[in-house]
């Protein structure tokens, strides 16, 4: 019983690899008799059966997504590349200034703060002088102590 140039036939009819193609071991003469890429889709569905593609499972991605939301897997060991491939030098210094500014809003508002003293600072802060949030609370602290 050697059905390998309809096999062949069929998965190019189907765009389908051989593996996927089926034959119903019930049918066999039919398919036997098919030489047609008409006849082959004739049988298609009962004689003639076509796998599904088998995709690329994701749960185990999923998993470690999951784990590192949580904060792990993200230790020295599992970073790559240099300094600043993973956060550009520009984000970090983005990241760090609206969170001083925010503080700096904060402040006004409530009022801790004049306008003049606030205008003074925010310039600071957009010349780099702070190293951090804390930094600026640090230096506040000081400033209002003397």
């Amino acid at each position: 019983m050697n059905l390998s140039s309809q096999k062949k036939l069929a998965s190019k009819t189907f765009k389908a690899g051989k593996k996927r193609i089926k034959i119903n071991p019930e049918k066999i003469d039919k398919v036997k008799e098919a030489i047609t890429r008409f006849d082959l889709r004739k049988l298609k569905g009962t004689a003639i059966i076509v796998e599904k593609k088998k995709g690329i499972s994701r749960v185990r991605a999923k998993k470690i997504q999951e784990q590192k939301k949580k904060g792990r897997k993200k230790g020295p060991g599992k970073k790559k590349g240099a300094k600043y491939s993973r956060i550009s030098k520009k984000q970090l210094w983005i990241n760090k200034v609206r969170i001083q500014r925010k503080l700096l809003k904060e402040l006004q508002k409530k009022e801790k703060i004049s306008k003049e003293f606030y205008r003074k600072l925010y310039r600071m802060v957009s010349g780099g002088f702070f190293r951090s949030k804390a930094h600026l609370k640090l230096y506040l602290t000081n400033k209002t102590e003397k």
